[in-house]
This record gives C-alpha cells, structure tokens and sequence, in this order.
C-alpha cells in the first residue's frame, strides 16, 4: 500500500511538473505614438511579463518595417519576471513626402504554448516636415 501511495504522489508531482508552462503578457499591445513629424525618431518601452511558472524563451523579434527596429532584453524571461522591449520608430525613413496615419507591427515568438506569436501594433500619424 505504501509503495502504491509514494507511485502515486511521484505520479502527480511529475504530472504538474509537465503541465508548468510559460505565459507571456504585455503591458500593452497598441502602442499609439500620436502626431510625428516626418524625420522624427520616437523611441518606446513595453514591459513584457511571464506569468507563467516556467521560462519564456523569446525566440525571435522582428518587424513589420525596416522603419521600425525592435530588440527584447532579456530574451529568457524567468517565471514571475518581466523584461523590456525596446521599440524605435524613424518616421522618416520613408523619405520627407510620407504623411497620415500608419501603422507597423512588432512580432515576438516564444515557447508560449497559447500564444506562441505576439503581435504590438505601432500606429502614428505623420506629420509633414516644418521647413517644407
């Protein structure tokens, strides 16, 4: 009976080992940098969470745009913490003629099961130079 008790104890605590997994969370996904001035660079932080119970592993951080650059620091994000994406938007990148509204996208993979895949959307509406 007592090996039956300990097999099934070592059982369940194997069980809720396999089911401890990462859950990332952002402290927002829009981020809307109102009115640019076309040549402006607007930086931006977003704070990135794991409330899960085991490691988020940022694999990869890309964008929509070469207009727009993204960097994660850290990439592994222990249980409970929380990490810092860095977003830099050059409103000129496009060259002085681009105005009006936009909108730009920041991926972030993990080894989130749920969602393996965060989307930030970045919008602004560009301004047209002063000196033009």
């Amino acid at each position: 009976m007592r090996k039956l008790f300990l097999f099934l104890l070592f059982s369940l605590f194997l069980v809720g080992c396999a089911t401890q997994q990462p859950r990332i969370t952002l402290e927002s996904e829009k981020l809307d940098l109102g009115e640019v001035v076309n040549g402006e660079v607007i930086s931006r932080d977003v704070s990135v969470f794991n409330e899960g119970e085991a490691p988020l592993v940022v694999d990869a951080v890309s964008t929509s745009c070469g207009c727009t650059k993204a960097t994660l620091e850290p990439m592994t994000i222990l249980a409970g913490g929380v990490g810092i994406l860095h977003l830099q938007f050059d409103s000129g990148a496009h060259g002085p003629e681009l105005t009006g509204e936009l909108m730009r996208q920041v991926f972030i993979a993990s080894n989130d099961p749920q969602r393996p895949e965060v989307v930030v959307e970045v919008s602004a509406n560009v301004l047209a130079r002063l000196d033009d």
